[in-house]
């Protein structure tokens, strides 16, 4: 392996040093925490519950109980009488590696080395973290970036959620996902590595074969155009139902879940046909789409936010995107949140995710201000972000609800979310594993 391909893990590996003195100590054996929660919504989608306490064990629930109950003798209480206590939040589909898009993000990815990109993936995910979610899926970062943080997390040498990782996304070539796109021809051998590219079925199932040799946790795929490509090639089908096929095929082979980036409806067909797991945009889906979603028990994750970020920075900069891609922009903004509107009466399962990336880290929970916006009501955003993006995942036995045996992964806040979903924008508290990120008395 070059030294170059070992630089962003090394780098995180200093980072979570040098942080060392912002995170949590680890708990001692068998060190016991007792929250007490005014308003506990232990199981997203059952009613609340009033005046509870969780018992928390080297970081894990051990248990669930009604009333406010005694402190074992030197175990920790934290008070949170005065709050809506719920289970830590889950975003479905993050690009950690930064947030800046359009013009400026194109010159970044130009002009900053790797190294400096994990110190900002890093900064990222403390700023998700912070916001409450304790767990994320990252959908495509270069550099095996993204890799190095989730085992450096996961090792406590960094400060972030846990981290369901994808690698890099694969697309065909000139699809989404080409980094070839929109660069000049005399710099497509020294810039566009081309490792994430497959044309044909056979090419397609070493492209995944390839990410899962890097120990990824979800193959993600490309099968459409995208809004953000730096050229106006359209937002419908771009790989053949062969190529489709072979992507999911061989990655479930492996054991392996599909995240597919899809806005026109042909795409999104196809991918669901061929035994995708979720579809990420899902813009223009259909009848048909719906059919297929109920059929095949997929899952939809609208990533609304996505609209935030284009809206400040155009209103910071209307040069902030080329024309190709600004006309892509103005149809995704004024169309937004209409398939999410289909989806829910038909009874399409809806997973929370943002495209944080495209919008800023850290405002995450704007998203839930979009979706009851769109047709959900608040309880059912709340299971999109819990329930549902814990099956999704495939981390339901971990996280997802507060219950005995699941990970210590709780958050609060001040308001009621129930009743005003834009309270989860302002955390007061988050534990991520048993461990206290944020307390805001």
């Amino acid at each position: 392996m070059r030294l170059s391909a070992l630089v962003p893990l090394l780098l995180l590996l200093m980072l979570g040093s040098a942080s060392s003195s912002a995170q949590p100590s680890p708990s001692p054996e068998n060190a016991v925490t007792v929250i007490h929660a005014g308003t506990l919504l232990d199981r997203p989608g059952r009613p609340p519950r009033r005046n509870a306490s969780i018992v928390v064990r080297n970081g894990r629930i051990e248990s669930v109980q009604d009333g406010f109950a005694a402190v074992p003798a030197g175990a920790t209480l934290i008070d949170l009488r005065d709050r809506f206590v719920l289970p830590g939040l889950i975003d479905s589909h993050v690009h950690l590696t930064s947030d800046r898009a359009g013009v400026q993000g194109a010159l970044a990815a130009m002009t900053e080395n790797s190294p400096l990109r994990a110190y900002e993936a890093a900064w990222n995910a403390q700023k998700t973290l912070r916001a409450g979610f304790t767990t994320v899926r990252n959908l495509g970062s270069p550099g095996g970036i993204t890799l190095g943080l989730r085992d450096a997390i996961s090792r406590g040498w960094a400060i972030g959620p846990r981290i369901v990782d994808a690698g890099s996304g694969i697309s065909a070539t000139t699809g989404h996902g080409d980094p070839n796109l929109g660069l000049r021809d005399e710099l497509r051998d020294e810039v566009g590595a081309t490792e994430n590219l497959c044309d044909g079925a056979d090419s397609c199932r070493r492209a995944v074969r390839r990410q899962i040799s890097r120990g990824v946790d979800v193959i993600k795929i490309a099968v459409t155009g995208g809004v953000n490509s730096p050229i106006g090639l359209g937002l419908g089908a771009q790989m053949f139902e062969d190529e489709v096929r072979a992507l999911v095929e061989t990655a479930h082979l492996y054991g392996k879940r599909v995240a597919v980036h899809a806005h026109g409806a042909d795409g999104i067909n196809m991918a669901l046909r061929a035994g995708a797991d979720s579809i990420e945009h899902g813009t223009l889906l259909d009848d048909e789409s719906i059919r297929l979603f109920r059929q095949r028990n997929a899952f939809y994750v609208p990533t609304l936010s996505t609209v935030n970020g284009y809206v400040e920075r155009l209103r910071a900069n209307p040069d902030a995107y080329t024309p190709e891609v600004r006309e892509k922009i103005e149809w995704r903004i004024g169309i937004t949140g209409q398939a999410l509107r289909r989806a829910v009466p038909a009874g399409v399962r809806i997973a929370f995710g943002t495209d944080a990336g495209v919008s800023l880290h850290g405002r995450n929970a704007d998203e839930f201000l979009l979706m009851v916006q769109h047709g959900m009501t608040p309880m059912q955003a709340l299971v999109a972000a819990t329930v549902n993006a814990a099956d999704l995942l495939g981390l339901s036995a971990e996280i997802g609800t507060i219950e005995a045996g699941k990970q210590a992964d709780i958050v609060a806040v001040g308001g009621d979310p129930l009743a005003d979903v834009g309270v989860l924008r302002s955390m007061a508290f988050v534990m991520r594993g048993g461990q206290v990120h944020r307390f805001d008395r």
